[in-house]
């Protein structure tokens, strides 16, 4: 069953004379399995958006609902929920605690009320699946760099074994090689364990190589919801939000008004390296 948002608002200071529409009448479906981008400009509303997916902050108006019951009722488990949906902060600091990886990783399942031999073999799993080894568990999470603090994070969550993971700007702060790695690790989480990912981004750059449907917020609002390559399409509108398109669909667009049979609508790397060499192997073969 999806995850809804039903006319959602959320209003800061709403009882002060300066509200603050954080969110505005968001209406969204979330499908199982998919793998999303959510992009905008800081303090678009991206943040408070994914804070209201597992019951971390409560709407002022609206209905939000996990497999069709409404999480904000009375009798609801939402500590059960943030099992399902599972958070990882953009500062990874914010999510680490314990003495040692081993113990912070195995906090989350711990409090799924699981025995011992279950709650260590989630966390061994969870670290194993991003990248560390068993070397690293008994390091101090304090201690780790911030690409390794950052795993450590996503594996706190991923031992809790979500349906839904939801990673706000999971990049910040890393370097481009520290940024590809990160994402990479994303991706192979969402094909191998068939989980919906959330990514929360405000880099076109960062979304484009791997998600299959962008959301683009801007002043509380959902101004776009598609495939990338539709989305892409609204240039002047997305760098109105103060947006800029992929660097490659750059590239793509000038070759395109420079008279080049191409497909200006690309997002990726491959998809323009594939265009490029077709462009290229028709111009050879039109010469011989």
């Amino acid at each position: 069953m999806p995850l809804t948002l039903d006319h959602v608002n959320c209003i800061y200071s709403a009882d002060t004379n300066h509200p603050v529409h954080a969110l505005d009448d968001i209406c969204l479906t979330i499908e199982d399995g998919q793998f999303i981008g959510l992009i905008g400009h800081t303090g678009c509303g991206k943040s408070t958006l994914v804070q209201h997916l597992n019951g971390l902050l409560k709407p002022t108006s609206g209905v939000i609902s996990f497999d069709g019951e409404d999480i904000h009722a009375k009798d609801y488990d939402r500590r059960a929920l943030r099992g399902k949906v599972g958070l990882v902060f953009q500062y990874p600091e914010h999510q680490l605690f314990e003495t040692d990886v081993f113990a912070d990783v195995c906090f989350g399942p711990k409090n799924l009320g699981l025995d011992k031999e279950a709650i260590e073999k989630r966390a061994r799993e969870a670290l194993l699946a991003v990248g560390l080894t068993e070397e690293d568990f008994s390091n101090s999470p304090f201690e780790l760099s911030g690409g390794q603090k950052r795993r450590v994070a996503i594996a706190g969550v991923l031992a809790m074994q979500p349906r839904v993971l939801v990673l706000d700007e999971p990049t910040a702060g890393l370097d481009p090689a520290g940024r590809e790695e990160i994402l990479d690790l994303i991706s192979d989480l969402h094909r191998n364990n068939h989980m919906t990912v959330i990514l929360v981004s405000h880099s076109m750059d960062d979304v484009a190589n791997y998600v299959e449907r962008l959301i683009v917020m801007d002043s509380g609002r959902i101004m776009y919801d598609d495939v990338p390559g539709e989305v892409f399409k609204h240039v002047k509108e997305l760098e109105g939000m103060g947006l800029a398109l992929p660097e490659v669909t750059y590239i793509m667009r000038s070759l395109k008004r420079h008279r080049f049979d191409v497909d200006d609508t690309v997002t990726t790397i491959e998809e323009a390296c594939e265009q490029i060499m077709n462009l290229y192997n028709n111009r050879q073969t039109t010469q011989q």
